[in-house]
């Protein structure tokens, strides 16, 4: 198969599909790889890198589109991408479509068969291929959470784990996942006072046999978050629902009852964000002020450390990218359901049901739309 690595042009990402460790695992079983030029700069690795691990080195991404049959990637494709996809071609990347109607039309338009990593499924309800980026955004969340509070920052002045004599900050995580189990780990390795909510009774008792009597777990209610959130210095959302966009959970209202220069650091925000006045930013530009109240809701946390961010994602990925390159992607996803509920879009047809749900558009089955 023709593999092929474009330069991810989203702003601020410097993340790239394959490390040329991949590269060599597909080369060595006879796949064709060309990595557009340029694109493993953001993790240390130029082109020298991957023309000995056996790529082609591409000049320009259009390059690259025109010659792969499967494109791997890290972002979901950008508009100045939609008019390089071809009929039948295969993008294997995050593609996060139930907040963007404009990707979802343009990737039907396009004939294309769009996997994406974030609906791919494991053991026990898992999410293997989002596992690694959000275990890097959950960390992340606290670092940039606790730099949000220094006043400098616009925040209230506050010092995450305090010193002796004066009170630590209130951190509140709310979901108990991969993103919110990682953000407490860091919160309470910062001696931040950690309250954790969450609607799984199973994972609450999980997370209080994991981290004891330091950690603070509350049921997940409107009324609960409400009370939570209102004295908190920092809250952290971290909710995910499959494929599908995320609840707003924290009101404008609720903000209102809040102190001034307290910082929401909104992970979910590539499903739309978890809080009513949340809006994509940059790490170029990643806060505002709304209600006052810090806001960080960068769109692609982990591409701010790219280097570590991709080689976690390879890991988790490049056994599906093996099987997709060789057996094709047809018996590859006939072979693993897990790989087959990543199946988004399938020439020309909705196969997520979760994004047909949230933009009222027509959904088949997987399994029918592949028959």
């Amino acid at each position: 198969m023709r593999i092929g690595v474009p330069k991810e042009i989203k702003e601020d990402e410097y993340r790239v599909g394959l490390t040329p460790g991949s590269v060599r695992e597909l080369a060595a079983r006879g796949h064709e790889v060309m990595v557009q030029s340029g694109a493993g700069a953001g993790i240390g690795m130029d082109d020298g890198h991957y023309q000995r691990a056996g790529a082609k080195i591409g000049a320009a991404a259009g390059d690259v589109w025109s010659y792969a049959d499967m494109i791997v990637k890290v972002k979901e494709p950008q508009a100045a991408e939609f008019p390089s996809m071809k009929k039948g071609q295969v993008l294997f990347t995050y593609l996060h479509l139930a907040p963007d109607p404009d990707q979802t039309e343009s990737l039907l338009k396009a004939d294309v068969v769009g996997i994406a990593y974030e609906t791919v499924t494991g053991p026990n309800n898992t999410l293997p291929l989002l596992s690694p980026m959000s275990e890097v955004a959950g960390r992340m969340a606290v670092q940039a959470g606790a730099h949000c509070l220094e006043r400098e920052a616009g925040g209230s002045g506050i010092l995450l784990g305090g010193v002796p004599g004066v009170k630590a900050a209130n951190v509140v995580v709310i979901g108990g996942g991969v993103v919110g189990t990682n953000a407490i780990r860091v919160a309470m390795g910062m001696e931040a006072q950690v309250t954790v909510i969450d609607r799984s009774l199973p994972r609450l008792k999980e997370l209080d046999f994991e981290f004891g009597g330091r950690l603070n777990t509350i049921y997940s209610t409107v009324e609960a978050i409400e009370q939570y959130v209102a004295d908190a210095d920092l809250v952290v959302g971290a909710v995910l629902v499959p494929g599908a966009e995320a609840p707003r959970l924290v009101t404008r209202a609720m903000l209102r009852e809040m102190r001034a220069g307290s910082v929401l650091v909104d992970v979910a925000i590539d499903q739309g964000g978890c809080f009513e006045t949340s809006r994509p930013t940059t790490h170029s530009n990643p806060t505002y002020v709304e209600e006052r109240m810090v806001h960080y809701c960068v769109a692609n946390m982990p591409g701010a450390v790219p280097r570590t961010s991709t080689f976690a994602l390879n890991n988790a990925t490049l056994p599906y990218t093996l099987a997709l390159a060789g057996k094709g992607y047809r018996k590859a996803l006939a072979d693993d359901p897990h790989l087959l509920a990543g199946l988004n879009i399938y020439r020309g047809a909705v196969t997520c049901e979760a994004v047909a749900r949230a933009q009222e558009l027509a959904y088949r089955s997987a399994n029918e739309a592949l028959a």
